[in-house]
């Protein structure tokens, strides 16, 4: 375990809390909460298309967030660093599709294997060996062109809806250069839901109902392994702690503890296996969030996501309620809140990427292929962004890496 980073502590956490808490980062953590909450939807488009059992798809969503939930509270409070945790989306597209194929258990098993795998890159060190490797603007390419969708899907209101849309953007804008002390968010959601209101939501169709996680055992099969727990191990170590750790150090958090969110992740995706979910990660879109500059001075950004971990757990028995409350709202309300949420992570994720003259080809491609969102073998863009980039840079750049790696030499040394 020497190579799992130290964190603060547990102890003082509440009290910490309590004392950290300002309408900043409860306004982020609450929209980094609502912006989870939404990603259940993917869930149940991805299980109801693969034609799975509405019953099952349900405990699966609220799992994905009792599970994760209880982990985000955990990070961020021992670690005093912004660290939402929530599950691999392309994890979960691959295990709706694949349950068809391999079966439920055998499906779980794979996850607890890439569990197993996950947990052994952390404990071992790997991971943080993996991030000092990959240049920081590779990183933060692919950084930036995975959170270019939110931005598009910002603006894109503007056509469909624009009213609503112009409505909050400028009260985004305005309230942040009038009114400092009020959070920007906070104004920006108040006037789309005044907006809503005063246009009529229809909210008849919402139904309230109450479940809880089911414990079932995984069943481990090697074909399930090849087809679902390999890919899924690659995924949540090659794809998914590179995208938190580098959301969180370009957001000046320098000692994020890569190692520790890797291991904590493993050990969550194998206690998850026993529940009918598939994975748990780092929540990079999240991260975003609660890390952002909206969330408050640097220090207390923690406190944000410990508000969405709470969200995703107060929220899981009652998510069939989630679900309804979400339909009855546009689609166009979420997206433009968390694009406003991340736009400084955009443009502070560009900024490193490219104001150097080191790197920059390679962060031109992995940005290109993260926001492409394309597949290769299966795996989703943000690995190949890495691993692409990485290449072409070393192709055309190798100089600079030879100053990386003559800079580490040099200062072990010293």
């Amino acid at each position: 375990m020497k190579h799992i980073e130290k964190g603060v502590s547990l102890r003082h956490a509440p009290r910490d809390f309590l004392r950290d808490l300002n309408a900043d980062n409860a306004s982020t953590g609450l929209v980094a909460g609502i912006l989870g909450l939404s990603v259940g939807v993917v869930h149940i488009s991805a299980g109801t298309s693969a034609g799975l059992d509405s019953s099952f798809i349900m405990i699966w969503v609220i799992s994905y967030l009792m599970i994760n939930g209880l982990f985000g509270l955990f990070m961020p409070a021992y670690y005093r660093l912004p660290l939402p945790m929530a599950n691999s989306i392309p994890g979960a597209l691959m295990f709706a599709a694949v349950i068809p194929v391999i079966g439920l258990e055998a499906a779980l098993g794979a996850s607890l294997t890439a569990g197993v795998i996950t947990l052994i890159a952390g404990v071992t060190g790997v991971m943080g060996i993996v991030m000092r490797l990959i240049p920081m603007p590779i990183v933060m390419g692919m950084v930036g062109g995975m959170l270019l969708s939110f931005g598009l899907n910002m603006v894109k209101p503007l056509e469909s809806a624009i009213v609503p849309a112009s409505i909050m953007i400028l009260a985004f804008f305005i309230s942040a250069r009038l009114f400092r002390k009020v959070p920007p968010l906070v104004v920006a959601m108040l006037a789309g839901i005044l907006y809503l209101m005063a246009t009529g939501v229809d909210l008849s169709g919402i139904e309230a109902t109450i479940r809880f996680p089911e414990f079932i055992i995984p069943e481990f099969t090697f074909g399930a392994f090849l087809t679902y727990g390999l890919p899924l191990a690659i995924i949540l170590v090659g794809m998914e702690t590179p995208a938190g750790v580098g959301l969180v150090k370009g957001m000046g958090y320098k000692d994020a503890p890569a190692n520790a969110i890797t291991a904590v992740g493993g050990l969550g995706t194998m206690v998850s296996s026993f529940f009918n979910l598939h994975s748990t990660c780092i929540a990079a879109p999240m991260t975003g969030v609660c890390a952002s500059p909206e969330a408050g001075t640097h220090d207390k950004r923690w406190v944000a996501a410990v508000i969405a971990g709470a969200i995703f757990v107060v929220a899981a028995p009652f998510y069939g309620y989630v679900v309804s409350l979400l339909e009855a709202t546009p689609r166009y309300f979420i997206a433009i809140i968390a694009g406003l949420a991340l736009m400084r992570v955009i443009t502070s994720s560009m900024a490193i990427a490219f104001s150097g003259r080191k790197h920059e080809i390679g962060a031109l491609f992995a940005f290109l292929i993260a926001a492409s969102g394309i597949q290769i073998l299966g795996i989703g863009a943000t690995f190949w962004a890495l691993v692409l980039g990485v290449v072409v840079s070393a192709i055309f750049e190798t100089k600079d890496f030879e100053f990386i790696f003559t800079s580490e030499v040099v200062t072990k040394s010293g």
